[in-house]
Formats: structure tokens, sequence, C-alpha cells
């Protein structure tokens, strides 16, 4: 039987462990943290410590949101993402019609080949209907 001391031991190997284990926050609990943190009313160490996570994680991320905050504001940034996103679009779509065409002429091709071979009323014969 193990003792007080062995199982005192296991159980802070257990938390180690445990701790250790990476977790992946979501953007919105990110943005959440550190509003709370900008609004003052608790310190950082205090939200850090009420939702369990490391006051230099909480640090980084405010440091993250304050340095790309002003992209939020810089139209010309986001012209020309929309612009690319535009293009981008564009390009799919006249490939998407190049197909469409090409299916097009196939289709009508088989279709004029099938009534030469099977005749007109070939659709009758071959239909599952």
């Amino acid at each position: 039987m193990r003792n007080h001391r062995e199982l005192d031991r296991i159980k802070l190997l257990e938390r180690q462990v445990t701790m250790m284990r990476k977790t992946n926050y979501s953007s919105k609990f990110k943005a959440d943290r550190v509003i709370e943190v900008l609004n003052g009313e608790e310190t950082l160490g205090e939200i850090a410590s009420r939702h369990s996570i490391n006051p230099n994680l909480l640090r980084k991320w405010k440091r993250d949101f304050l340095e790309k905050a002003p992209l939020l504001f810089d139209e010309s940034n986001q012209n020309r993402i929309l612009a690319a996103k535009e293009r981008e679009m564009e390009s799919e779509r006249e490939e998407l019609l190049k197909t469409v065409g090409q299916l097009t002429i196939e289709r009508d091709w088989l279709k004029k080949k099938s009534i030469e071979v099977f005749g007109s009323d070939y659709e009758k014969r071959f239909s599952r209907r």
C-alpha cells in the first residue's frame, strides 16, 4: 500500500502533466480576455488566474491584439484584400464557364453520335424508366 507522500507526489505529477498539455483557445476567447484586460476593471494577473491562463500568454495576446488593431481601420489594406478576392473569384468563374462550355460541346457531340449509331429513339431504348 502506498503512503500519503507517494500519493501526493503522484497527484502533483498528474497535475503537472495536465498543465503541460497545450490548450487551443478560440479567437473569440482570446479577444474577450484582452478586452477584459483593456477595460482595466481587473488586473491582468487576476483575469489570467480566473481563466487559468498563464499571464505571459495573456500579455502576448494583448500585444498581438494592439499590433493588429490598426489594420482594422486601414481601408487601403481592406481594399487590397477585397480586390484580390474579387480577382480570385472572377478567375474561378471563368474556369467554371470554360468547363461548362466544354461539357456542353461534349454532350452535344455524344448525343449526335448516339443518334447516328443507335437511331433517333436511342433514349427510349436505353432509358431505365
